[in-house]
């Protein structure tokens, strides 16, 4: 019976020594673990904000892929890449245009002549690009890292 009760009392020093330790570690650890947790939120608003800079720039080439006319707006095409999504701040929206004779012939600009080589009478293909662009700003500093950095999302389609 001596041996039951010897045992219990000294179990308790021990357990009130694990809670010390416990509180200490996660004082240690509480810093680390919310650097990890503001670098996985940075690193999804990295592929969010790709996401959008293409969706952005699918939205203006499909405006501008309706039809020959619509692929010469590139104001309209503009304003449906901008209008996309509003909250995203893009820097830059390039708009461009070429025309083809057929599926990985020679591209000429659309405005030049119809070259020989596509034949007669001309199958024009008309090709839509857009090309967009955003800055993107870390939540906070990382060592190594820079803090804001220069995003692209493209876009290419054929004028029906």
């Amino acid at each position: 019976m001596m041996s039951t009760n010897f045992t219990a009392t000294s179990e308790r020093p021990m357990r009130r020594y694990l809670r010390g330790q416990t509180a200490i570690e996660l004082a240690v650890l509480a810093p680390i673990l919310g650097l990890v947790l503001l670098a996985a939120a940075d690193f999804a608003r990295v592929f969010a904000m790709i996401v959008s800079l293409n969706n952005a720039a699918r939205a203006g080439v499909q405006y501008g892929a309706q039809s020959t006319i619509t692929a010469a707006d590139f104001n309209g095409i503009k304003a449906a890449t901008q209008n996309d999504d509003p909250s995203l701040a893009l820097t830059n929206i390039t708009v461009s245009q070429w025309c083809d004779c057929a599926p990985g012939g020679n591209p000429y600009q659309c405005t030049d002549a119809v070259p020989s080589a596509c034949g007669s009478p001309p199958e024009i293909w008309t090709y839509i690009e857009v090309d967009t662009q955003g800055t993107f700003q870390t939540l906070i500093k990382y060592p190594g890292i820079p803090q804001t950095t220069t995003m692209t999302g493209k876009a290419i389609m054929r004028a029906q």
